[in-house]
């Protein structure tokens, strides 16, 4: 069974990808979108999981 795009959070979003993501939506003054990047930029840096709205609000940027 394929799982739902909208469903799933992506949890393989690579961490450079997460930082072009934060630099383009600041760029943008899309707020919601740079501090969901540094909600899991820091997730990430402390060895812990992101929280999966924040997954999808990065992964939802260039959809």
């Amino acid at each position: 069974m394929l799982s739902d795009a909208n469903t799933a959070p992506p949890s393989d979003v690579p961490i450079d990808t997460i930082w072009s993501i934060l630099e383009a939506a600041n760029e943008l003054g899309d707020t919601h979108t740079v501090d969901a990047c540094r909600r899991v930029i820091d997730a990430n840096l402390r060895g812990g999981a992101a929280g999966p709205s924040d997954l999808k609000a990065v992964a939802a940027f260039f959809a």
